[in-house]
């Protein structure tokens, strides 16, 4: 799920980087997004639900 979010992320920070230099900005706040998820998505791993 995280990695979902993860490229849903990107890839809406890769539409603004392309359509929207007005509101920049925004762009970069997905970017720090996208990143965080992946940061979280490598420390916690694999795990099974209960």
């Amino acid at each position: 799920m995280l990695w979902t979010l993860f490229v849903i992320l990107l890839i809406a920070w890769l539409v603004g980087l392309i359509g929207f230099h007005v509101v920049a900005w925004y762009v970069h706040i997905l970017l720090i997004l996208a990143l965080v998820v992946l940061v979280i998505q490598l420390i916690s791993g694999r795990r099974s639900a209960v």
